[in-house]
C-alpha cells in the first residue's frame, strides 16, 4: 500500500516510530536549536549511532532541520521545523497521559501494600 492510501494513524505511527524519535522531538521542542552532543547528553541511553540514525530519519521526514557550521571540528545544530512543531499538542497529551498512568500505577502499588 502506498502512502497516499495508508490509514493516517498508520502513516503517523510509521513516521514517528523508533525508540527515540519522540524523545528527540520533545527535547527540541523544549529548546531549539541544539547541538548533537547536547541531545546525546539529554536523551539517556541513546548511542551516537542511534541518535544519528534517528535524526537523519526526522530530517528526511521534515520534522527536524540540520545546520552544519564550518568550524574545526564541524559543529552541527538540529532545529525543530514547523512540521516538527506541529507535534507539540500530541506530545503534550502523551506527557499528560504518562503522568496520569504513572500516578495510577503508584496508587495501585500503595493500595496493594496497604492490603498486605
Amino acid at each position: 500500500m502506498n502512502e497516499k492510501n495508508m490509514c493516517p494513524v498508520n502513516y503517523a505511527v510509521n513516521l514517528l516510530s523508533g525508540k527515540y524519535k519522540l524523545r528527540i522531538l520533545h527535547a527540541l521542542l523544549q529548546e531549539s536549536p541544539k547541538r548533537f552532543k547536547v541531545l546525546e547528553r539529554e536523551i539517556t541511553g541513546i548511542s551516537p549511532t542511534m541518535l544519528t540514525s534517528q535524526l537523519r530519519d526526522l530530517e528526511r521526514d521534515g520534522l527536524v532541520s540540520r545546520t552544519i557550521f564550518a568550524t574545526v571540528p564541524p559543529t552541527v545544530e538540529y532545529k525543530i521545523t514547523a512540521m516538527g512543531h506541529s507535534t507539540l499538542p500530541m506530545l503534550t497529551e502523551i506527557y499528560k497521559w504518562g503522568l496520569a498512568h504513572q500516578a495510577a500505577e503508584l496508587e495501585k502499588k500503595v493500595e496493594t501494600r496497604e492490603i498486605e
